[in-house]
């Protein structure tokens, strides 16, 4: 079949983060390997349709769409009223970003990609699902995303906690020191305050220094 078609209705929805984000995975469902394209809606006024973040680890340049409502946008600290029909292009990957919803059923399209290479889906895609499904399924999850990119510090991390959340403590500490390994800096940072990884602190902390 040379093209897909779904409704937004059908898609999955996963609640992700404490502040009402609902993440709708599109380019997973659909099997898009050029870029990244997922949509997110909000639980409620004032939840989130866009995490806070930057895209300065991945280098992706993003547009976010809003499709249905009205969100308020920041952008390193300025905020941009959004209704339907905005687009929102950010080329620079160091903006910090983040959006809120306005009105009931907000919901906002998100497309990215690294501009002048090869697209490569994100390892956060494996860590939101794997959170919905029971450890053990999760840790098989992740593995799987494991195999299929062996030099990715953020999948060693992520399987290092799911582990963890499985019992598997010394399964825990071998992917922890691979990340560690690949990406000490940045591994450092993201297991600073996680409490996924509290049951091995004290050995986490021998091997971050």
């Amino acid at each position: 079949m040379s093209w897909n078609v779904v409704n937004l209705s059908e898609l999955e929805s996963f609640p992700v983060g404490e502040r009402g984000l609902i993440w709708h995975p599109i380019r997973s469902r659909l099997g898009i390997e050029a870029f990244g394209v997922n949509a997110y809606t909000a639980a409620e006024v004032g939840g989130e349709v866009v995490e806070e973040h930057t895209e300065e680890s991945l280098g992706h340049e993003e547009m976010y769409v809003v499709i249905a409502g009205r969100a308020t946008f920041t952008l390193d600290g300025e905020e941009i009223d959004a209704p339907t029909g905005t687009i929102v292009h950010l080329p620079d990957p160091a903006v910090r970003r983040s959006a809120v919803a306005l009105e009931p059923g907000t919901t906002v399209l998100a497309v990215g990609a690294k501009r002048g290479e090869a697209f490569t889906p994100s390892g956060w895609e494996v860590a939101f699902r794997a959170n919905h499904l029971p450890p053990d399924e999760a840790v098989a999850l992740v593995e799987d995303w494991v195999a299929g990119h062996p030099d990715d510090p953020a999948a060693y991390y992520n399987l290092a906690c799911f582990r963890v959340r499985a019992g598997d403590r010394d399964g825990a500490l071998a992917a922890f020191r691979r990340a560690f390994e690949l990406d000490p800096d940045r591994v450092r940072t993201w297991s600073g305050g996680d409490e996924d990884l509290d049951q091995i602190r004290d050995e986490v902390s021998a091997i971050t220094g």
